[in-house]
């Protein structure tokens, strides 16, 4: 999962990045046990602090300082399903979880996304 994200006011990156990270962790294995789905039995774990691992540890973090950084890493986010990798659409706007079909055609079916000029 990639994510740009601004923080407003005092909120903590850290503090945001910890409570958004337990909280989705949570929330997935909460639906992945009431579903019976065996992907929940993948994310188990042998260490002293958890039962499962949900995120990878230790997740990189890239401060966007310049309009041009951010372009680039937001080029990337809209990009990536479409690479010989992943290939799970043919065009970014057509990944369905990605914000490439907001910057096409301004709808918001999340009802949660703001174009980064304001």
């Amino acid at each position: 999962m990639h994510i740009i994200w601004q923080l407003h006011d005092d909120i903590i990156r850290e503090n945001f990045q910890r409570d958004f990270l337990k909280f989705t962790a949570r929330s997935l294995l909460q639906f992945l046990r009431m579903n019976s789905d065996l992907l929940a039995e993948s994310l188990k774990v042998k260490a002293a602090d958890r039962h499962y691992q949900v995120w990878e540890r230790n997740s990189l973090r890239i401060d966007l300082y310049t309009e041009k950084v951010f372009l680039q890493k937001m080029n990337y986010i809209h990009n990536n399903p479409v690479t010989s990798k992943w290939r799970f659409v043919d065009l970014p706007e057509n990944y369905r979880f990605s914000s490439a079909k907001f910057y096409e055609t301004w709808i918001d079916d999340f009802f949660l996304l703001t174009h980064y000029r304001g």
